[in-house]
């Protein structure tokens, strides 16, 4: 009887230690907040798969932020609080006029000089009417991203036609960047190519893939569509200009934004990919 209850008692203890253990290394892990409102690209459809694949496979902890009520709505993304926590802040975003309560929960996270993330259309995340006390906002592209400040404008940034798509192709001298590792050496993708040159990414970034226009709609030149980097706040950077939905679904995007939040949290990229990521999200445009 006494052993019985001893065994009883050794067990209950063995649970006990491996709940609290486990709940401390949860506790650990690191925060990845991702910041979606992005008009057209389903953004808050396709990070969360991507969030779930950091949860179940790679030990992160994740949380999703959406505009609200829907992805049109361009001032409300509640729970930008989560921020004073997180240890990576990835953005997908698109002309938000969010309130300066929100902005502050943003720029208080980029003052920490933590790593920042961004997704295509977060070249332009912000569109404040000009002489606007946010104004300044409209540039987080470039003292965030280290991409234009905006769209349009003297950075000539603009595209090459949404019928156009992309051949992306890894830049030599950037073959054995940890981001790469496992990654194509080329694919194609059906984001329509951005044109960030001649002055951007900033100086100093590390261009990683470049892209060529497929059947654009005017004389196009070849640009780059991921690089690294260090932003105005010091942080780590890591911005591409793709993440069409359909980009997504492609094996060598998904490892190059796995292996990227791994960098830019001073991780070593994953010896082992554990597989591709069943992501199928339509593209929708733009919708009311």
């Amino acid at each position: 009887m006494a052993k019985s209850i001893l065994s009883t008692f050794l067990l209950i203890l063995f649970i006990h230690i491996t709940i609290n253990e486990s709940f401390a290394q949860s506790k650990k892990a690191p925060l990845v907040v991702f910041v979606t409102g992005d008009h057209e690209y389903s953004g808050e459809h396709t990070l969360p798969l991507i969030a779930a694949e950091l949860e179940k496979n790679y030990g992160f902890r994740t949380k999703v932020l959406k505009a609200y009520p829907d992805q049109n709505a361009e001032k409300d993304i509640p729970g930008l609080e989560a921020l004073k926590d997180a240890d990576l802040a990835v953005f997908y975003l698109r002309w938000r006029q969010l309130p300066k309560d929100q902005l502050d929960y943003i720029e208080a996270y980029l003052k920490t000089g933590k790593p920042v993330m961004g997704f295509r259309t977060s070249t332009h995340s912000f569109n404040y009417p000009k002489g606007h006390e946010l104004e300044k906002w409209n540039a987080f592209g470039e003292f965030a991203l280290n991409s234009p400040p905006g769209w349009g404008g003297k950075a000539a940034h603009t595209h090459y036609g949404h019928e156009s798509s992309t051949d992306v192709s890894i830049i030599p001298a950037a073959a054995k960047h940890p981001i790469l590792t496992g990654v194509a050496p080329s694919f194609h993708a059906r984001s329509w190519l951005y044109r960030v040159l001649p002055d951007y990414p900033t100086k100093g970034s590390e261009w990683l893939l470049m892209g060529k226009s497929v059947n654009p709609d005017k004389a196009a030149i070849e640009n780059p569509v991921a690089w690294t980097g260090t932003n105005s706040f010091g942080g780590k950077v890591f911005m591409t200009t793709l993440g069409h939905p359909e980009d997504f679904q492609l094996e060598a995007f998904q490892r190059l934004v796995i292996n990227a939040i791994h960098w830019e949290l001073g991780k070593p990229v994953p010896k082992k990919w554990k597989g591709k990521i069943d992501i199928n999200v339509p593209y929708r445009g733009m919708t009311k």
